[in-house]
């Protein structure tokens, strides 16, 4: 217990999914939160569920304009900023010859856009505070080929690459501030149920024994996702910076059904 205790974490796309167990236990282990998500109810819920202080924040991280509010908001609240986890995120299904000009800008926007916006307007603040982490999260996508998500493979390989950027900017500016990103392959969340229904007619949870279905798929569970979240947010992973963590049990290097 108290493995971040005190530190100011901002987390968004915190109202459910990944983003919701990155918030939970982060406050079960003493940070102070910050949330964000544009669904305001589940958000507030989250928020009033967390053991530490936490206060919710409605934003479409999409828009520019609502980043410098964010951590305004942060800073007046807490007065200071640690972590960032740019958590937010959509998943269109399409593939290069499905997807429209729109979906394609819609995935960027919600996804890669927001993760720049968020990085850049943070990396201030955070080196106001002596220093951070910013953790980005991405996806196996980003490292394999998924024909169904071409938007959001594009989105995922861009906040891997930006990451990178990021870390060596921060070092070479010396400003204490690490920047890593999580690749995770399928974890049960909201849009990996979407995607078991949309693509293979699977409802988990109409499932005999929905757990025995989840393992032999080889799906995660947000909390594994959440625990690789709070080691990067903790001081045990100082010397980490511009990594790219991949959590899948092994899917995305070889044919985990043998």
């Amino acid at each position: 217990m108290g493995r971040v205790t005190n530190k100011v974490a901002i987390i968004t796309g915190a109202a459910s999914g990944l983003g919701k167990a990155d918030a939970m236990l982060l406050s079960e282990e003493g940070a102070k939160l910050v949330l964000s998500d544009i669904n305001v109810d589940e958000g507030k819920r989250v928020a009033r569920e967390c053991r530490n202080d936490a206060l919710f924040f409605e934003q479409d991280v999409s828009k520019e304009s609502s980043w410098p509010d964010l951590i305004a908001t942060t800073i007046a609240e807490f007065g200071r900023l640690d972590v960032l986890v740019n958590n937010a995120g959509i998943a269109t299904i399409g593939n290069i010859e499905s997807t429209s000009t729109d979906q394609w800008h819609e995935v960027l926007r919600v996804n890669l856009d927001s993760t720049f916006f968020g990085c850049r307007t943070a990396i201030p603040a955070m080196s106001k505070s002596g220093g951070g982490s910013i953790i980005n999260m991405s996806s196996t996508t980003a490292l394999v080929g998924l024909s169904p998500y071409l938007a959001y493979s594009a989105a995922k390989g861009g906040i891997r690459s930006m990451t990178k950027s990021i870390a060596m900017h921060c070092h070479e500016q010396k400003n204490g501030i690490r920047c890593n990103s999580i690749h995770p392959g399928s974890i049960l969340t909201p849009m990996v149920h979407n995607a078991l229904e949309t693509l293979a007619g699977i409802k988990l949870k109409e499932q005999e024994d929905p757990e025995a279905t989840r393992k032999a798929m080889g799906i995660g569970e947000p909390l594994d996702v959440a625990n690789l979240v709070l080691f990067l947010a903790s001081e045990e992973s100082k010397h980490i910076n511009g990594a790219e963590l991949v959590i899948d049990n092994a899917a995305s290097i070889g044919d985990i059904s043998r």
